[in-house]
């Protein structure tokens, strides 16, 4: 049984965690699977969109707390092993910002910690009605300060704080009127519904959408007049585009597109 599963269908990879007994903990091995999982899919051109889902009861409950008390033992008290950990795990999340197609989170259960922060780092997230979010290692003595990163980068400043320090979690009708998340859904229509929310991606110029994620990312880290200037040119090399120039004179000429990509 593979700790990370996945299967294609036109154009989009599924992703699925499955450690259902650890409620899909980011383990050292569930780690390395969906870093090798990102890695191959960064240079998969067939692919145009990506959704990562859990087994079981869960999304995923964060880090391997028993993996790490084990860490624990060596004889610098586990530093080492938690820093290499710490930036494995920022490693893999950092990835799918990297990655040129839109990564969705499918998300039921529960999503805390590292989890947590898995779901803010995907491009999009949809979840199903009942479903808890929290960053909560501070119940525990943990401040969750590398879920932190992503966290707050989604979600307002102070709504963030307040997760962080008090360790509640929220609904997912909480987190999406929050921006964590996209939609939320009843249960039995989340996997659908981010089937759906993939195939329109999938359906796009893949060129387009891949140049435009990167130049999202990297325009919100810049002062306004640079972010204009930047984003200028981006849209210059995307006309360049044979496809692009296609899909305008198909516009125009009120027909589809004949993309060759």
């Amino acid at each position: 049984m593979s700790i990370l599963e996945r299967h294609d269908t036109s154009g989009v990879a599924h992703l699925r965690m499955n450690a259902p007994d650890r409620l899909n903990a980011l383990s050292d091995e569930m780690l390395a699977a969906l870093q090798d999982a990102f890695d191959a899919l960064m240079t998969d051109s067939a692919i145009r969109a990506v959704i990562l889902s859990g087994a079981g009861k869960a999304f995923c409950a964060g880090h391997d707390l028993k993996q790490m008390t084990q860490g624990r033992q060596a004889e610098d008290g586990g530093a080492a092993y938690f820093k290499d950990l710490f930036d494995r795990c920022a490693r893999m999340m950092t990835t799918i910002r990297k990655m040129p197609q839109p990564v969705i989170a499918q998300v039921h259960g529960i999503a805390t910690a590292a989890g947590c922060q898995l779901v803010a780092s995907c491009d999009l997230a949809v979840a199903a009605e009942g479903t808890r979010f929290g960053v909560n290692g501070v119940n525990i003595g943990l401040f969750c300060s590398t879920p932190m990163v992503a966290l707050s980068r989604n979600i307002p400043t102070k709504q963030a704080f307040e997760m962080l320090t008090t360790g509640q979690f929220i609904d997912a009708t909480r987190a999406e009127s929050l921006g964590l998340i996209n939609r939320t859904v009843a249960p039995d229509l989340l996997a659908d519904t981010a089937r759906e929310l993939a195939d329109s991606i999938a359906q796009k110029l893949a060129a387009a959408v891949k140049i435009g994620k990167q130049a999202y990312y990297h325009q919100l880290e810049m002062p306004i007049e640079q972010a204009y200037a930047y984003t200028g040119d981006v849209m210059v090399q995307n006309l360049a585009f044979r496809d692009t120039e296609e899909g305008i004179a198909a516009f125009l000429g009120k027909r589809d597109p004949d993309w060759k990509q």
